[in-house]
Parts: C-alpha cells; structure tokens; sequence
C-alpha cells in the first residue's frame, strides 16, 4: 500500500502562526523557530518517505521495549541514550513521564485491544526529550516520538500529558493500519483518531469513566498566563481555550461549522472536532469505560482493513455502525452511534 506516513505535530500551525505574529520577541520568536524547524521536517518526510510501507518484521510481545534519548537541546536524533526499559527511574522527569506514557500506551493497546505495541509486531518504543531549544511542540516521525520543553511561558514540558504522548503513537497506529491521507476529511479523521486513543489511554491510565473524564487534549501544556485548559476539548470543541496570544478555539462541533481552508492540510486539527465529539457523545451515552465498547468500535473500523486511505467522514461513519452491529447486533450500541453522527451532523447511509 502507499505510505501516507508525514510528520504529525501537537501543536497545530494555526496556533504557531498567530504566535509568530505577536509583536513580543518572548513570544515571536520560539513560535517562529518552531514552524520554520516543523516545515523543515515535514519536507523532509515527504522526500524520504517511500512508496510500499513494509510489512511489520518484529516478535510480537507483551512487554514494551521502550529507550529514551536526550537530545541535548540540538535537533540531531535520537540524541544521547540516557535510559532503557530495565532501568531506574531517572533524576529527569522528562526522561520519566516520557518512559511512563509510553508504557501506558502499549499497555492499553495490548491489554484493551490485543495490540502488540504500534505496528502490532513488537516495535521497539523510541522517545527523544529535551529536542531544540524552547521548541514548542511535540511529534511523531514515523519512526519514533520526539518532545520539545517548550518556551516555558506559553508552553510547558510537552511529556507531561500522557495523552499527547498517546495522540503521538497513535498516528503510528493508523500508519500501520487504515494509513489514512493526512489532507481533508481523512486527515481529520487521522487526527481524531489519535485525539480518542490519546484521551482513552489517559482515562485508561487513572481508571476514569467516561463520566469521570475531563475529554482534554493537552491539559497541562499551557503556560499558567493562558486563558486556557487545553488544547483542544473533546465534550465542547471551540472551547478549549480563549487567549489574547492564541485566539479562540476554531474547532467545530457539527458539521454546520466545518471549516474550508487550504491551511493545516485542509484543517486537519480543526474539523477533526467533528468526529471527536461524536466519539464523546457515543461514550457518553454507553457510559462506563470508553475503552470499552466505545473504543472498541472505533479501533476495529480503524484496523479492520475496510476504510479507505482517502475515507470522507461519512464512510467513517457508516462503517462505525456497521462494526457495532458486527460487535453487539442489533441493541443500544448501533442506535446510539448512529444517533452520535446524527447529532454532529454526519449521515450514515
């Protein structure tokens, strides 16, 4: 199949860009370097990436294989080794929160979804800390994760959400698996995707139900003079945050403000709000785990070798319904997914 793997970023470029705007140096400045470094990367995967993804090799296993570099504040990786899977707990805490969050991913999919790490054969965890200098961002380069510490004013350590890190290896997981366009619809559903994985594997990890959780993306990463709680929010889109420097929350709840835009791929990170908050109002009203029968919906139509590369949201849609009739037959599951598109606006047949 062709590779659509690119170089999927945190932070999305409308936010970069309106920083790089400001008039403050303190400001301007990280957020520039940042989207000149993150337009230089993204190039670059478009250059090496080849046609014909290869099949996974590895030794499926139930154990991780996790290795943190530290990169030293250059942009040359994977840096220095500094801690691997049978180690101690480091005196960095990025080194640690770097080496829990990708335990915490492997465990969800292995123990949740009988998933053997990423590409589901055993693939070695890799993760960089420290990279760039104030780098605000974090990504995942089709071969490992890579976190910046941030400009320290408006973004903080970016290893201190599990869920980013979760959002990061799930782009991985689609990689593997539907590999699904990173432009338009598709790459919007390429960025929910990782936006449900990531929250459920926070939930996951603090044994949260779905009524429990507080559905953010990035809670923590915004600097404490933000007017902000998140990134982005899966229960409200649009709401996540609403600051002088980084402008309001585009994302839409409903296809009624689906936004047209040649930038961000398409707005891959804004109208992926859309199939986020069919996945909360599904979750929602199963109750109990998201992990659960919610999760398992999304990541069997996600794996199950039916959804196309290019697939718009009502393909993601109809073939939702189709997995829980597969999954639970004809019951609550099927009427309440269908009643979730129904309600942001995406038709299932």
């Amino acid at each position: 199949m062709e590779n659509n793997t690119v170089f999927c970023t945190i932070i999305p470029p409308h936010v970069l860009d309106r920083l790089a705007q400001s008039e403050d140096p303190a400001t301007y400045e990280p957020a520039r370097r940042t989207l000149e470094h993150d337009a230089f990367l993204r190039t670059q995967r478009r250059i090496t990436t080849v046609r014909g993804m290869a099949a996974p090799t590895g030794t499926p296993s139930d154990k991780p294989v996790r290795t943190v570099y530290d990169a030293g504040h250059q942009q040359t990786l994977p840096g220095t080794k500094v801690h691997s899977e049978a180690d101690k707990p480091s005196k960095d805490t990025s080194v640690n929160n770097a080496h829990a969050a990708l335990g915490a991913t492997f465990e969800l999919y292995l123990k949740v979804y009988g998933r053997h790490s990423i590409d589901d054969a055993g693939l070695p965890l890799n993760a960089s800390v420290h990279y760039g200098e104030k780098y605000d961002n974090a990504f995942w380069n089709g071969e490992q994760m890579v976190f910046g510490d941030g400009d320290g004013t408006l973004f903080g350590d970016f290893t201190v959400s599990v869920d980013v890190i979760g959002h990061e290896l799930t782009h991985g997981v689609t990689q593997y698996t539907a590999n699904l366009e990173y432009f338009g619809q598709s790459g919007a559903l390429n960025e929910s995707m990782s936006d449900v994985f990531g929250s459920i594997i926070k939930q996951y990890a603090l044994g949260q139900t779905a009524d429990q959780a507080d559905w953010l993306i990035g809670a923590g990463l915004l600097g404490p003079t933000i007017h902000g709680a998140a990134l982005r929010s899966m229960k409200a889109p649009g709401t996540a945050y609403d600051d002088p420097q980084l402008g309001k929350d585009p994302q839409p709840a409903t296809m009624d403000g689906f936004v047209r835009t040649s930038r961000d791929n398409g707005g891959v990170h804004i109208n992926s709000g859309i199939p986020n908050h069919a996945f909360y109002l599904l979750a929602s009203a199963l109750g109990g785990n998201a992990w659960d029968k919610a999760g398992k919906i999304w990541y069997a139509t996600l794996t199950g070798g039916e959804l196309a590369t290019d697939a718009q949201f009502a393909d993601f849609a109809r073939l939702t319904a189709a997995t829980a009739r597969t999954l639970y037959g004809e019951g609550e599951e099927v009427q309440s997914v269908l009643k979730a598109w129904s309600q942001v606006g995406v038709p299932t047949s």
